[in-house]
């Protein structure tokens, strides 16, 4: 698993967090100092919680679970999708729709009906209707798609959210809060890390620092999918080695139920004996 340097993060901006009078006194732990009234993050304290995240969503990727990435401003739109897309993970770049995790089973029921129309073009049955109702559920399904279409495969609640800037997706993280579901989240000085379970302070509006920041996290995530594929194709493997020894033990007990009906034929002789004696 790579490791982030105080060089990389200075590099890409991470430092930059807000003016000091935007602060938030929930961060000061994370806050090194300020210059010219801006806030300066301090560095080492972010290469550390970038390892603790990494090595946890390793451990959530690698156990096959789905963890979904949450980032609707400008600067991360674009990193988010490509980043999320690389480890087929789910995500949501558009506006969040309210609900999506405490009232998951209508957002799995507008994804149906996005299936719904796709099978309705395929099978014919679109061709049928008429000009104005195919341009409403073409929009229909536009809309659906820039919503929902890359949450398609979220078939159950995710097991852990990431977030680019809570101050911004508050509702996302409230909703995660509320069903228990762990938030890792890029935290500028602006906002509060309390509702959040693994802090990232760094910068979260420029797209360097959160395309490095992202870049860790994701690669650690490819590790863990690589090692759950590895481990699933030694099983069989493992499993056949413990089959072998199995058929070489019948074969030893054949040999002692071969050789048992020599030592039942000594016994009458030994029986014999002292009455030979007698």
């Amino acid at each position: 698993m790579s490791t982030l340097t105080f060089d990389q993060l200075l590099e890409a901006g991470c430092h930059f967090g807000h003016l000091k009078r935007k602060w938030n006194p929930a961060m000061a732990p994370y806050i090194f100092m300020e210059r010219n009234g801006i806030h300066i993050i301090d560095l080492y304290k972010t290469a550390a919680k970038v390892d603790e995240a990494a090595a946890a969503l390793k451990s959530i990727a690698k156990s096959g679970k789905k963890v979904l990435f949450v980032a609707t401003k400008k600067q991360a739109k674009q990193v988010i999708a490509d980043k999320a897309a690389s480890v087929n993970m789910p995500y949501v770049i558009e506006r969040w729709p309210g609900g999506m995790l405490t009232n998951f089973p209508t957002i799995r029921k507008a994804v149906k009906k996005m299936a719904t129309i796709d099978k309705m073009t395929k099978d014919g049955t679109f061709d049928n209707l008429s000009k104005r109702e195919k341009l409403q559920i073409s929009r229909q399904r536009a809309k659906l798609e820039k919503t929902l279409g890359s949450i398609a495969d979220l078939n159950r609640l995710p097991s852990a959210l990431f977030v680019v800037d809570v101050l911004k997706e508050r509702i996302a993280v409230a909703e995660a809060n509320r069903l228990g579901i762990p938030v890792f989240a890029m935290v500028d000085t602006n906002s509060d890390p309390t509702n959040v379970d693994f802090v990232i302070p760094a910068n979260d509006d420029a797209s360097k620092s959160i395309e490095l920041i992202l870049d860790t996290v994701v690669k650690a995530m490819a590790e863990g999918l690589e090692e759950r594929k590895a481990e699933k194709a030694d099983a069989p493997a493992a499993e056949g080695d413990d089959e072998a020894p199995a058929k070489g033990g019948r074969r030893r007990v054949n040999r002692r139920s071969e050789e048992a009906p020599a030592t039942v034929e000594e016994a009458p002789a030994a029986e014999e004996a002292p009455a030979a004696e007698a």
